[in-house]
């Protein structure tokens, strides 16, 4: 059995995950972002009987306090699972929040993680996963700050990959698809703060037809929970983790497309 811990654990493939991980008798160290998400899964944890095996914590990656509580456990297993989005235009979205983005899912989770990182080297092991997406092997319109920050989560991981092996660190990667959570149709609903029908010139009528697109493909989150319930634990393993598998094979497909498209055409993506 295995100490792991969860971030954003409050709601989502998180939470479930942190839930499922805890029933097979793991101890699950769930932090959540905000103090509500705690009473909620308390609830839970009563309910299931899960007292002996599931912890929850407040985490909010931006609270000092907060990341030194979390970094202060013994762990086998970091699960950085904790993320959010905006959508829009990046032409015309405020940089802003493509900056926020950037420093929630990439610095502050790669801030968070060194310390733990540190004592896993001193003991000679433990392993990092990074929760990322398909949005960070492929991109799709209008949510190009998201893309952004996974494709450069993707990098850090990859990266810390080969620094740690000798250490005896392991690192890897989780990518879901598109899972109705609700986290998808929250990140496309973000634009709507800053939009101005008149003053932009991407229409909502196209920002709409793409979230539209996106949105009704979206699959069981039980899927995805299931998958990572199975994975995390495990001693050996793929570095990266598509789910489902048949989503690998398009981001494949998308990476070969980019060599092979020219400047004034359209990528399938759109």
């Amino acid at each position: 059995m295995k100490k792991i811990l969860i971030t954003g654990a409050g709601s989502g493939l998180g939470k479930g995950t942190a839930i499922g991980l805890a029933k097979k008798g793991h101890h699950v160290i769930a932090a959540v972002h905000v103090w509500e998400q705690k009473s909620a899964l308390l609830e839970i944890i009563k309910k299931e009987k899960l007292e002996d095996y599931l912890q929850v914590i407040k985490l909010d990656l931006f609270d000092e306090l907060d990341c030194q509580h979390a970094q202060s456990f013994d762990i086998d297993i970091l699960v950085n699972n904790a993320g959010m989005g905006h959508s829009g235009p990046v032409a015309e979205m405020p940089v802003g929040l493509l900056r926020e983005v950037m420093e929630t899912n990439v610095f502050s989770t790669l801030e968070f993680t060194q310390p733990i990182i540190k004592k896993m080297v001193e003991k000679g092991k433990g392993k990092i996963i990074f929760v990322s997406s398909v949005a960070g092997l492929t991109t799709s319109p209008y949510l190009g700050a998201y893309n952004a920050s996974k494709h450069a989560l993707e990098s850090v991981a990859q990266s810390l990959r080969d620094e740690l092996h000798d250490f005896g660190v392991d690192v890897a990667t989780i990518n879901p698809g598109p899972f109705e959570t609700g986290f998808n149709d929250r990140m496309y609903d973000t634009y709507e703060q800053w939009y101005d029908q008149e003053e932009c010139f991407t229409t909502k009528k196209t920002i709409e037809k793409a979230a539209k697109k996106l949105l009704e493909k979206q699959l069981d989150p039980q899927i995805m929970i299931d998958a990572m319930v199975e994975l995390i634990p495990q001693d050996v393993h793929p570095f990266r983790n598509v789910v489902p598998e048949a989503l690998g094979e398009r981001c494949l497909k998308y990476e070969k497309e980019q060599y092979e498209l020219k400047c004034n055409e359209k990528s399938s993506s759109k």
